[in-house]
């Protein structure tokens, strides 16, 4: 099956309004940020998003909020958006804040097939209420439910015109997980090989979690907070 696609704008296309849609990075650190253009130009609407964070009010998922294209957000952090922060506050917008490595976890078992887990972080707190709980070796855990979405979007460094994937450094971060938990899954890469051309050994995503791939050649990568010390000479 023809895997890659000649550009982020027809790789999007076909997806629809009320989507629930997994989005890889850790602030602006290896996010997809031509799928995530590509679906604001689109306009597609009442989108659920589950993503560490909702970017900032210029970069990454955050130029979704200009349209007001998101409906619900699953994250662990939303503190870098004015915009997103007024729309909760309107009450324009529906969010779930999720402990980190819960979220890593429930999107993690979501994308390995297991409906549920239980775990000690957020017992005695919100994040508890209503949720089943069980004890274990005496002590007090609760249930969180598995992750899974209809897409996912995911930046990656290298692909294979298999599928094959290949994260850099930081930017590995949530991408390998979401890539394995959605339906339909879109990564974009900086560059493309021939497949047998990427080691195995060093392979972080197999092809069979993969169904389109695009290549951003000049990849927009912004640092999220710009700290610089004065110059000692």
């Amino acid at each position: 099956m023809e895997k890659v696609w000649e550009s982020a704008q027809a790789a999007v296309a076909d997806i629809q309004d009320g989507v629930t849609l997994l989005v890889g990075g850790f602030g602006l650190s290896g996010i997809p940020t031509s799928l995530i253009q590509a679906l604001y130009t689109k306009g597609t609407k009442h989108l659920r998003v589950v993503s560490n964070n909702c970017g900032t009010d210029t970069a990454g998922l955050g130029i979704l909020l200009e349209r007001r294209q998101i409906d619900h957000v699953s994250a662990s952090y939303v503190g870098e958006n004015k915009r997103f922060e007024q729309q909760l506050l309107n009450g324009d917008i529906e969010v779930e804040l999720i402990p980190q490595g819960t979220l890593a976890e429930r999107i993690r078992a979501g994308g390995a097939g297991i409906p549920a887990f239980y775990t000690a972080t957020g017992v005695g707190t919100p994040v508890a209420e209503g949720k089943p709980t069980a004890e274990f070796d005496g002590k007090t855990y609760i249930q969180e439910r598995a992750i899974t979405g209809d897409v996912a979007f995911v930046k990656a460094w290298k692909a294979d015109k298999m599928g094959n994937i290949v994260f850099r450094k930081t930017a590995r971060n949530f991408n390998p997980i979401v890539a394995t938990a959605a339906t339909l899954t879109i990564v974009e890469v900086e560059e493309l090989v021939e497949v047998g051309e990427l080691d195995a050994d060093h392979i972080h995503v197999p092809s069979i979690y993969v169904n389109r791939i695009i290549v951003t050649e000049h990849p927009d990568k912004q640092i999220e907070r710009l700290t610089t010390r004065e110059a000692t000479i």
